[in-house]
């Protein structure tokens, strides 16, 4: 009882930004929107346990079956991004009080990390918000080694990077930008020490399982990144690249700034300049790799923590409180202009009212290139549920006997994922020749119908059916699958199932998943 007198009476503030955070993830979100359609993939994957997946390694799959486990509801699955993002602020303040920063630095830290784009991270049920933690309490780990020289640090550092090796493969960059760092400064003695190797070769063992599954499976991360460049990295610009990093951090870009000189011109953060040179090798590594602007947020929170000690620590008494002050309203003020163009707060009915605001800034225009009524991702949080409902009604009106040979397939993952999950308990799951799903269809079926989410097929396929009925529509203005049409397809022959399974086996095959 006494020690949590004294973490309360000592940590009190840092317990209300933790709560504030928490609090403020759940009411940035308007009712309106659903959840978004890369969420039903890795809720999905807690039904097919792995040690990877095509995509993304397994963390979330993991989560996933602890939200089930919980009852699988919404609040659930916005609390743990949320949480990823309250872990990520108590990280920085205890990097803060590493660095012997006070109170001062602890607010601007946390005010920045509160007030800013790493609030649209911890919204969504996705690997990046526990990728910025992963990155910031490694950081934190290395920042505990330097200081104390205390070889458990390696391990907890080792530990940091095998969970996130497991969210998100990202997570290599900081670790060859840290390498390079420590080996440019005086820090390369870690090299000499025999916790380092020992600390590293745990790690590797750790991170066997998947590794083990790349190679069985023939490396499916390089035939994704394949696809992900093919179809978004090709696009990407440096100068874009380099002008979000700038747009990211908004009202918080001086202290990124003061953390840059800091750490490379004052003499109380010699020892952390790895750091600083990590900053640099991470950044160049995504130009020339045409990397998206947002894998490099991890950066960010470790800059915000140097930028205010620095600030802090080089301030007069005088001015300190007075300039602390003026950098978080600063910051709070670049966020209040921002704030209602990045998260889904808006219905859509007030983002088309104030479009120009929106198309200014080219938030209007999709994958296709063309403006439309809402930003994409909000448009990917509509829908599903009319999918879904549209969808269970089409199979409860077969005959019973009709059910079990009957397949839900769907044009894409996001239909599949909504389907099973509005409708876990109540339908058969839903499949798709896209991503994961592939692999999961089972080969034992004889089908007899298909419960199709999209479009037809060629003449080909149809007139292998009997009959083909369409049974509904979706219709939500706003969504991104509106007029996706919902299909019976009655009274299979008997080639199609042998054609539908070649077919899937060829697609995985020549890794046409993507």
């Amino acid at each position: 009882m006494r020690q949590l007198k004294i973490l309360l009476t000592n940590y009190w503030l840092l317990i209300v930004f933790l709560v504030l955070k928490m609090v403020i993830q759940f009411v940035v979100v308007n009712p309106v929107y659903e959840l978004h359609r890369d969420e039903f993939l890795y809720l999905d994957q807690a039904n097919h346990l792995s040690a990877g997946y095509i995509s993304v390694p397994p963390f979330l799959s993991w989560i996933s079956s602890v939200i089930f486990f919980l009852g699988g509801s919404v609040f659930w699955i916005r609390f743990f991004p949320a949480l990823f993002g309250a872990m990520t602020i108590f990280f920085a303040w205890l990097t803060v009080e590493e660095l012997h920063g006070k109170i001062y630095s602890k607010i601007l830290v946390s005010c920045a990390l509160l007030f800013s784009v790493f609030i649209r991270l911890n919204i969504l049920f996705q690997p990046n918000a526990f990728d910025i933690l992963a990155w910031t309490s490694i950081f934190y780990f290395l920042i505990r080694f330097i200081r104390t020289e205390n070889n458990k640090w390696l391990f907890y550092l080792a530990i940091a990077f095998v969970l996130g090796f497991y969210n998100k493969y990202n997570v290599l960059f900081v670790m060859v930008g840290l390498l390079v760092g420590l080996a440019l400064t005086k820090k390369r003695t870690v090299f000499l020490n025999k916790y380092f190797y020992i600390s590293f070769l745990l790690a590797v063992l750790l991170i066997l399982p998947n590794l083990y599954w790349q190679v069985v499976s023939h490396f499916p991360v390089i035939h994704h990144m394949q696809a992900l460049k093919n179809t978004q990295l090709d696009y990407t610009s440096t100068s874009g690249f380099l002008i979000d990093q700038l747009l990211f951090m908004g009202g918080s870009l001086f202290v990124v700034i003061a953390a840059l000189v800091g750490l490379s011109a004052h003499k109380k953060f010699s020892d952390y300049r790895v750091i600083v040179i990590a900053y640099f090798v991470v950044i160049l590594m995504y130009v020339f790799l045409k990397a998206k602007s947002y894998y490099a947020l991890g950066l960010y929170p470790v800059l915000l923590v140097f930028g205010s000690v620095y600030l802090e620590t080089i301030l007069s008494s005088a001015w300190k409180k007075y300039v602390i002050i003026l950098l978080i309203l600063v910051n709070f003020a670049g966020f209040s202009l921002s704030y209602d163009l990045i998260l889904p707060i808006q219905k859509p009915s007030s983002i088309i009212e104030n479009k120009d605001k929106f198309e200014k800034v080219g938030l209007l225009k999709w994958n296709d290139g063309k403006n439309h009524h809402i930003p994409q991702d909000f448009a990917d949080m509509q829908g599903w549920v009319e999918m879904a409902d549209k969808s269970l009604q089409a199979y409860l009106g077969l005959p019973e006997e009709e059910k079990m040979q009957t397949l839900i397939f769907c044009d894409n993952y996001g239909q599949a994922g909504a389907l099973n999950y509005y409708n876990r308990g109540k339908m058969p799951e839903a499949y798709s020749a896209s991503t994961d799903y592939i692999f999961w269809i089972p080969r034992n079926k004889d089908i007899k119908n298909v419960l199709l989410v999209g479009n037809l097929p060629d003449n080909k396929i149809v007139s292998m059916f009997r009959e083909v009925k369409l049974m509904g529509t979706v219709e939500s203005e706003f969504a991104i699958e509106k007029n996706t049409r919902i299909y019976l397809l009655l009274g299979a022959n008997e080639d199609f199932s042998r054609l539908f399974y070649e077919t899937m086996d060829s697609r995985i095959s020549n890794f046409d998943i993507f």
